[in-house]
C-alpha cells in the first residue's frame, strides 16, 4: 500500500476482470470464489482459464450469479447487450468422482483409480467442459457422496460416478451421469468387456458425456480423446500401478512406482505416458533428497516427447530436470509449455514453484504454490509450502493462514491414510 493506493497481482487481475465483465456483471477469479465458498449465498458460472492483458499466466475466471446458472442474459462473454435479447448457456462444469473398486480385492483399487483419471484427462482436453482436478475429487474417495455435497463444494453442474470390477481378462464398467441440481440421471451405460477393450470403453465414456450434454466437439479434440498411447493393456495396467504408488508420497513407493513404469516400457517400448511417470518418480524422489541423476530424468523426458511431442507431463518433469541443473531460462520455457497443454496441470504448477525456490525468488514461488492449491485445494503440501514462501517474504498474516489450512487438511489426510508420515510432519 501507499497511502490509499494498493498495488499488487490481486489488484491487476481485478481491474482486468472489470474490463471483461461488462455492466452489472460481476467475475471474480478462482482464489476469490475458493475464499468465498458458499458464504454469500450466490452461484459461481465457471468461465474457463482467460488470457488478461499484462497477467503473465491464464487466470481461471468464475461469472458471479442469483439462483440458477442455466440462462444468462447476454452474449458469448456474458455481458449484457442490446438488441435482441440472447442467451448464454455457461459450458457444463463436471466432477467426475473416484469410481468404486467392486473387484473384492485392495489392491485392484490401482485400476479403478486409474480409470476414473483417465477419465478426467480425456474430458480435460475438450473445450467445451470444464472439469474439475483430479486431486479435488479424489478427497471424496472412499466414502458414500451426496451429489449435493459435491455440488456445493466444486459448483459443478454434472457429476459421473460408477464402479469398476476387473477379474482375470475381464472388466465390468458402471457408469452414470447425474444432474448436480437435482440428481435426475443424465446417462448410464454398463460395459462388460475383454481388458483388451478398456481403451474403446474409456472412448465411449467420454463420447456418452459429450452426446448427453450436447457439447459440440471440434474435429482434433474428437481425435484426441480417441488416441491412446498404448495398444497393450497388460502395459497399461503397469503404468496404472505405477501412477498409484507414485500418488502415495514415500521414498518407499516411489521405488515401486519406477518398478512399475519400467515394466510397462519393457512390454511396450514406445509407450511414452511410462517414459513420463518415470521421470516423475525421479523428480519427486530429488524432493526427498534421494539421490537423483538429472541426466537420467532429461533421457526419459527426451524419449516420452519424442514419442508424443504434447505430453503435458513429460514437459513438467523435463522443465524441473532443468531446474535442478541450474538451466533456468529452459526450464521456464518447458513448463510454460506444460501448462499451455494442461492447464490443470498440478506437476507443472507444483514443479514450477519448486523451480523458483532453487532460484531464491519467493515472490514467484508463492505465486505459483498458490495457483497449486487452487487446482488441489485438499492438497496439505501446498498449503505448508506456501505458509514457508510467505514467511520469508515476511506476510505474516497470510503465512499464518496458509499453516492454519495446512494443518486442516493434513488432519483429514491422515483420516483418510494413517500410515502418511508426510502428513504428520
Amino acid at each position: 500500500m501507499d497511502d490509499d493506493d494498493i498495488f499488487g497481482d490481486g489488484v491487476n487481475v481485478a481491474a482486468r476482470l472489470e474490463g471483461i465483465a461488462g455492466p452489472n456483471g460481476i467475475w471474480v477469479s478462482g482464489a476469490v470464489r475458493d475464499h468465498i465458498g458458499n458464504k454469500l449465498g450466490v452461484t459461481f458460472v465457471d468461465a474457463g482459464e482467460q488470457h488478461l492483458k499484462n497477467i503473465d499466466r491464464s487466470v481461471r475466471v468464475y461469472r458471479v450469479v442469483s439462483g440458477e446458472p442455466l440462462r444468462i442474459p447476454g452474449g458469448k462473454d456474458g455481458r449484457e447487450g442490446g438488441g435482441a435479447a440472447s442467451i448464454d448457456r455457461p459450458k457444463p462444469s463436471i466432477a467426475v468422482l473416484p469410481f468404486s473398486n467392486m473387484s473384492g480385492d485392495p489392491e485392484q483399487e490401482y485400476f479403478a483409480d486409474g480409470i476414473t483419471e483417465d477419465i478426467i484427462t480425456d474430458l480435460s482436453k475438450l473445450s467445451g467442459f470444464s472439469v474439475i482436478a483430479r486431486t479435488s475429487t479424489f478427497t471424496f474417495q472412499g466414502r458414500a457422496v451426496d451429489v449435493g455435497e459435491v455440488r456445493t463444494k466444486f459448483n459443478v453442474s454434472n457429476v459421473l460416478e460408477g464402479s469398476v470390477r476387473k477379474s482375470g481378462g475381464r472388466v465390468r464398467i458402471n457408469a452414470q451421469l447425474v444432474d448436480a441440481a437435482d440428481g435426475t440421471h443424465l446417462w448410464a451405460e454398463r460395459y462388460d468387456r475383454d481388458l483388451s477393450d478398456i481403451f474403446l470403453v474409456q472412448d465411449e465414456i467420454a463420447h456418452s458425456i459429450v452426446d448427453a450434454l450436447k457439447v459440440r466437439l471440434l474435429p482434433v479434440e474428437s481425435e484426441a480423446i480417441r488416441k491412446t498411447t498404448t495398444s497393450s493393456s497388460e502395459a497399461y495396467q503397469f503404468y496404472l500401478r505405477g501412477r498409484h504408488y507414485l500418488s502415495l508420497q514415500s521414498l518407499k513407493a516411489y521405488d515401486y512406482s519406477d518398478r512399475m513404469f519400467m515394466k510397462a516400457i519393457e512390454i511396450d517400448p514406445g509407450y511414452a505416458r511410462a517414459y513420463a511417470g518415470a521421470a516423475d518418480c525421479h523428480a519427486f524422489r530429488s524432493m526427498n533428497n534421494a539421490d537423483v541423476s538429472v541426466e537420467h530424468i532429461l533421457a526419459l523426458c527426451d524419449k516420452a516427447l519424442e514419442l508424443d511431442p504434447e505430453l503435458p507431463e513429460a514437459h513438467a518433469s523435463r522443465g524441473f530436470a532443468l531446474s535442478l541443473a541450474g538451466r533456468y531460462d529452459e526450464s521456464s520455457a518447458e513448463f510454460e509449455r506444460a501448462i499451455e497443454l494442461d492447464p490443470s496441470s498440478f506437476e507443472a504448477h507444483y514443479f514450477y514453484a519448486r523451480s523458483y525456490v532453487l532460484q531464491g525468488r519467493a515472490e514467484e514461488a508463492a505465486d505459483y504454490f498458490r495457483r497449486v492449491t487452487e487446482i488441489a485445494p485438499d492438497d496439505f503440501q501446498a498449503y505448508g509450502n506456501l505458509s514457508q514462501q510467505y514467511w520469508s517474504l515476511g506476510r505474516i498474516d497470510d503465512a499464518t493462514e496458509a499453516e492454519r489450512l495446512c494443518l486442516e487438511r493434513a488432519e483429514r489426510e491422515l483420516e483418510r491414510h494413517p500410515d502418511n508420515l508426510r502428513a504428520v510432519c
